[in-house]
């Protein structure tokens, strides 16, 4: 194995602390045979173990071996994958290398260990070539990267020469891409950013929401979907602020929409206004990537008194570096003008501010840089009870009437928030659950 991984050249940069070169070195000293035989079988056992942890993470299963060599082509970025990401294969010069490689990697698939177990009297690379995994709810694990991962192990285990397996593996870049935003739907600022210096994390669970289930606000999730369709298409779009009563289903529209769109190579990045000072540098590590970025900010205002709104209005338009195309920002807010209006705002009010008029445009430009502002308000009483219907309906095992919701559904609203699709969900939520709804 140390050989093979030796002659690596387009994925030489893969991290010299992965599995993969430490059971290198690994077999590098057993072929040598100059070893202690408990030290040898103990840093097997390590890394054993870290591959459990990252079969673990990913809810991978069968053939960890194999799913583990798949991982690593998946997520190890360089800049033949980054081409491969955005053009799909090509031939030049780069290209007879990436085939070297990737035939190694083919012959890595089919490494025998046995020799090396019987030797030292182990059997964990046995175990992990048919390995079965507890069974496991996706909150434990990325399922976004564990399906792209596996599907790829699977095609490449039946790579019949090198040839075979380049063509799987440039296929597999060109249709999701290769790293963290090839293989997740959403990212946030990570929160050891000062320490690490890693700029963005994978959110690994994202639910599963569309928008066919928010009930209701049919005219507000047309027009999000249509300015939607139009920027993962490379066609103009706005950005858009969505803003209104709380509850009504703003933050379920926006994380509805990733979903609908991802296999379209749309993705997210949660961004809070306290994080407002990385966004150039979020832009710039997303502008030349073959994915479209909604940079999604969630209940966003701001008091007088917080002037984080201008790093925002800087992006938005304002500053010398264009916004670039694959780019847009979606923000919800319970505030149509985003930031915090008075009284002494009025046109009446006598101000001690020279420029009054000045102030109040200030406070006004942020919300304008928005092309697409869309009202999501307080149902009706008839509309409430419409949601709470409907939401009521895709539980077969609620067998209230109409009329048993109806009026549950009032005494439950006038405990709580009040009206609103939030409200109806948590006393939807009350009757599965066996509280008292009623």
């Amino acid at each position: 194995m140390y050989r093979l991984t030796a002659k690596l050249i387009i994925y030489r940069s893969m991290d010299q602390d992965s599995i993969l070169f430490h059971l290198a070195d690994i077999c590098r000293r057993f072929r040598s045979g100059n070893y202690d035989r408990d030290a040898l079988s103990g840093d097997i056992l390590t890394e054993i173990s870290r591959l459990l942890d990252v079969a673990t993470r990913y809810g991978f299963d069968g053939n960890l071996w194999h799913n583990y060599l798949a991982f690593l082509l998946a997520t190890t970025e360089t800049p033949f994958t980054l081409v491969c990401e955005k053009h799909g294969a090509s031939e030049g010069s780069v290209q007879k290398f990436a085939r070297s490689d990737l035939d190694i990697f083919r012959r890595l698939l089919s490494y025998d260990f046995r020799e090396m177990e019987q030797a030292l009297g182990l059997n964990c690379f046995s175990v992990i070539e048919d390995y079965q995994a507890v069974e496991k709810k996706e909150q434990i694990y990325n399922k976004s990267v564990s399906e792209k991962v596996q599907e790829l192990s699977a095609a490449i285990s039946g790579a019949s020469d090198g040839e075979d397996m380049y063509r799987i593996v440039t296929d597999f870049y060109r249709r999701y891409g290769v790293g963290m935003f090839g293989l997740n739907k959403a990212f946030r600022i990570s929160p050891e950013i000062e320490v690490t210096g890693r700029l963005l994390e994978p959110v690994t669970t994202t639910g599963d929401m569309r928008l066919e289930d928010l009930v209701g606000y049919e005219s507000q999730k047309k027009r999000l979907q249509e300015n939607t369709e139009a920027f993962v298409a490379g066609r103009r779009a706005n950005n858009v602020l969505l803003y209104g009563d709380a509850g009504t289903g703003k933050s379920t529209s926006i994380k509805a929409i990733l979903n609908q769109y991802y296999d379209q190579g749309l993705r997210m990045i949660e961004v809070y206004k306290h994080e407002f000072r990385y966004l150039q540098r979020i832009i710039a590590q997303i502008k030349n990537r073959n994915y479209r970025f909604i940079i999604y900010m969630d209940d966003l205002s701001f008091e007088e008194f917080e002037i984080e709104y201008k790093y925002l209005k800087a992006v938005i338009e304002g500053g010398l570096e264009v916004k670039p195309d694959n780019v847009l920002i979606y923000a919800t807010s319970n505030r149509r003008h985003l930031i915090r209006e008075t009284w002494n705002d009025r046109p009446d009010h006598v101000d001690p501010d020279m420029h009054q008029t000045d102030t109040v445009q200030e406070k006004l430009s942020l919300s304008a840089r928005f092309g697409l502002t869309i009202g999501y308000f307080r149902p009706s009483q008839q509309e409430y009870f419409e949601i709470v219907r409907s939401l009521a309906r895709r539980h077969p095992e609620l067998s209230l009437t109409d009329e048993e919701l109806r009026a549950g559904a009032v005494k439950w609203e006038m405990t709580h928030s009040g009206i609103s699709g939030r409200t109806a969900q948590q006393y939807i939520n009350a009757l599965l659950s066996g509280a008292s709804g009623k």
